[in-house]
């Protein structure tokens, strides 16, 4: 059995790319059942955000399931199950200790573009929620991403990776005021999205001192309301996007679509309601909400996520300064989580012992009933379990100690053959 994780990061490959393998919320059931649809891999979790799509699954026969995960990646290229070139180049795979030291750089910030944001250990804990939701995560990786967790706050509480505002909503909102001249306290701005990034993306422009300006637009209109109640925006409905477009100045989509909902059709007519006047659109979406055509019309400053990307990179140095504290948090947290599943392995070893030793003593005690007092039987059962406990103590120690190591097999085994455990 292996605990892999296999997937693609922006870093990596093409946007185009990650466009394609991105799971979203619409698909993750079918994505899921899939993937345990194998019969090489027993449990799942997907992790997909604007910045990577991987997939952590526990395998019962390593080579044939990794095939099956890569296969699951294909057919979302429309390949029908067969690689290609640009796949095999770009797909990462990780085993058993590398798999968990990379969760846990995931979940402590240090392989984002962004380091020590605070979205990806939100998504994180969103994926393993999902996933044990559905009953596709069980106890492998449902500890493993709990200790996750862990290990993102201790990482951000214990060092400075996360010190100042820094996220991809915010460097989002810094990146559309750089293009309208560096305020947008007084400009009109569009949130496409109303999920976990356009949430995000509505509180930064809130801390740059806009929201009378902002209006949501969201396909469900509960979720762009609420949002927009929370800062003292303005909702609307997806259908009146066009009307909307006409009199914005700025534009952040993070919708979560499949596909683009910002079309260079949409974009000129709407151009067209009102000359001379520019337009900024900062596409924060995987998949992109915007069709790239988009940025060809003039009047139109359109970024996308590697201009996203690159800002942020510009504004890392004192978080990478970071980087070594963080990474000494994982090694001991790598450590510790070794520990506890080793002593998770022999965990079933020693109820075993410990419940041979007390059905032995339960059988001499019952030999005595009858005999003496039923006071006289419990003091005897009591000095019994005492005596048990002490004998047992020293060998599950040693046994709980040595898990996960040749010796630790060796006293295994012992245990067993002199016990017939």
């Amino acid at each position: 059995m292996s605990v892999v994780v296999v997937g693609l990061h922006e870093r990596e490959c093409a946007l185009d790319l990650l466009d394609q393998v991105a799971v979203t919320d619409d698909d993750l059931d079918k994505s899921l059942q899939l993937l345990l649809d194998s019969p090489e891999i027993s449990e799942a979790v997907i992790v997909s955000t604007c910045m990577r799509t991987e997939v952590y699954a526990v395998l019962d026969r390593f080579h044939e399931g990794v095939a099956d995960v890569t296969s699951f990646f294909a057919g979302r290229l429309g390949t029908g199950g067969a690689t290609t070139p640009d796949l095999e180049d770009v797909l990462r795979v990780e085993y058993d200790v590398a798999a968990v030291r990379h969760l846990f750089n995931v979940a402590a910030g240090i392989d984002s573009a962004v380091l020590g944001e605070g979205e990806i250990l939100r998504q994180v804990r969103t994926a393993a929620d999902r996933a044990r939701e559905r009953r596709a995560s069980g106890p492998i990786l449902g500890a493993m991403f709990r200790h996750a967790l862990e290990v993102g706050k201790r990482a951000r509480s214990e060092t400075a990776i996360s010190r100042g505002a820094l996220s991809l909503a915010h460097v989002a909102v810094e990146l559309a005021a750089s293009a309208v001249g560096g305020s947008i306290a007084e400009r009109r701005v569009i949130v496409a999205g109303a999920g976990e990034m356009g949430e995000g993306i509505a509180l930064a422009l809130e801390s740059a001192g806009v929201s009378d300006g902002v209006v949501i637009v969201n396909r469900s209109e509960a979720p762009a309301q609420a949002v927009a109640s929370r800062m003292g925006a303005r909702s609307a409905p997806f259908g009146s996007f066009r009307d909307e477009l006409a009199v914005a100045d700025i534009v952040i989509s993070a919708t979560g679509s499949d596909t683009p909902v910002i079309t260079a059709a949409t974009v000129r007519d709407a151009l067209a309601n009102r000359p001379g006047r520019d337009l900024v659109i900062v596409d924060a979406a995987v998949p992109r909400d915007v069709d790239p055509e988009v940025g060809l019309l003039e009047g139109v400053t359109l970024f996308d996520l590697d201009a996203l990307r690159l800002r942020a990179e510009a504004q890392m140095s004192a978080r990478r300064d970071q980087v070594p504290s963080v990474e000494r948090i994982v090694d001991d947290e790598l450590e510790r989580y070794r520990q506890l599943q080793r002593s998770r392995s022999v965990a079933p070893l020693v109820t075993a012992l410990r419940a041979r030793a007390d059905a032995i003593v339960a059988a001499e005690v019952e030999r005595l009933r009858g005999r003496v007092s039923e006071e006289e039987v419990e003091r005897i059962a009591d000095a019994g379990r005492r005596v048990m406990a002490k004998l047992l103590h020293e060998p599950t120690t040693q046994l709980k100690a040595a898990a996960g190591t040749v010796r630790g097999e060796r006293l295994a085994e012992a245990l067993r053959s002199l016990f017939d455990l």
